[in-house]
């Protein structure tokens, strides 16, 4: 089939490869435009406008794909089909309509499951044991088409929403080139969202990933882990914010009050509303990364002191 691929993020790389190795032929890549990056703040093209661009692949990045001049270039391009993943914009239907298959979407969550931006972080941080991609057909609703094929993949305890979404984009990337494949031959199905299971996966904010002490160690746990690399967990000390790593519960630590410091020789731990945690990596403001009890020999931390 002719394609055109949407996509931005690192995350939407391994999928893009796949089509373009496929026996697919790749038109043309759709991202979101150039951005400023860096401490000069300099444009800088997407990661997927990257890879396009290295492979002679045409990048088109409007601003809003409802603009006339880029529906009037995907006209020209006559796709039969465009697979989307992480593309970062709505898509209004009169773009929809121009490919005879629609546009495909790689989500990765078992769906009707965390429709929305930040499904493997909402999988984390909920503690769930299992959740996998799905390629489904887009439509107006948010993630709510119907669904060609899905893939399923444990979440293992020490996972971060990085470790998950690295996994998923490569499995993922196989389940959409197999899902092309078959609506080209004309042996896809898509099967309807069941109405229940339903949950929703807003975008995860600075605030949302700052850790509360208060919660049980699994929680916190849990929320460290969902909120690395991004937006990035932390916590303040001493009227500044510290960057965590994460962190591991401590089944039979000493009695610490919630946020509550103890720097061992070995280790540092921390309280929470259960058995406290024993963090990783710590990173003050302005310094590189560094082990927590490296972290705490040089900030000289103090019995008493907290996190809060």
């Amino acid at each position: 089939m002719r394609l055109v691929f949407a996509g931005t993020p690192a995350v939407a790389v391994p999928a893009l490869a796949a089509v373009h190795a496929s026996g697919h032929d790749l038109l043309a890549v759709v991202t979101r435009p150039d951005a400023p990056a860096g401490r000069g703040r300099g444009l800088v093209r997407s990661p997927v406008g990257a890879w396009a661009d290295e492979h002679g692949v045409e990048v088109l990045t409007p601003a809003r794909p409802r603009e006339p001049e880029f529906l009037d270039r995907l006209r020209e391009l006559a796709p039969d089909c465009v697979p989307v993943v992480a593309y970062g914009a709505l898509v209004p239907p009169v773009a929809l309509e121009i490919p005879r298959h629609g546009w495909i979407n790689l989500h990765f969550s078992l769906l009707p499951a965390w429709r929305g931006a930040a499904p493997v972080q909402h999988a984390v941080l909920h503690g769930d044991e299992l959740t996998g991609a799905s390629v489904f057909q887009l439509e107006q609703g948010l993630d709510t088409g119907p669904v060609y094929g899905t893939l399923t993949d444990e979440i293992r305890p020490t996972d971060t929403s990085g470790d998950l979404l690295e996994r998923l984009a490569h499995s993922g990337a196989g389940l959409l080139v197999a899902v092309l494949d078959a609506i080209g031959a004309g042996t896809a199905r898509a099967e309807p969202q069941p109405a229940d299971g339903v949950s929703l996966a807003p975008k995860l904010t600075v605030e949302d990933a700052r850790v509360r002490w208060s919660d049980p160690a699994f929680a916190v746990d849990r929320r460290i882990r969902a909120c690395t690399p991004a937006p990035g967990p932390w916590t303040t000390f001493r009227d500044e914010r510290v960057k965590l790593g994460p962190a591991t519960p401590v089944a039979n630590g000493p009695e610490l009050k919630p946020g509550e410091l103890l720097a061992e020789k070995s280790r540092v731990l921390v309280g929470t509303a259960t058995v406290p945690v024993q963090l990783g990596e710590v990173r003050a403001a302005g310094k590189k990364a560094m082990s927590a009890s490296d972290w705490a020999r040089g900030a000289r931390v103090t019995a008493g002191e907290v996190f809060a």
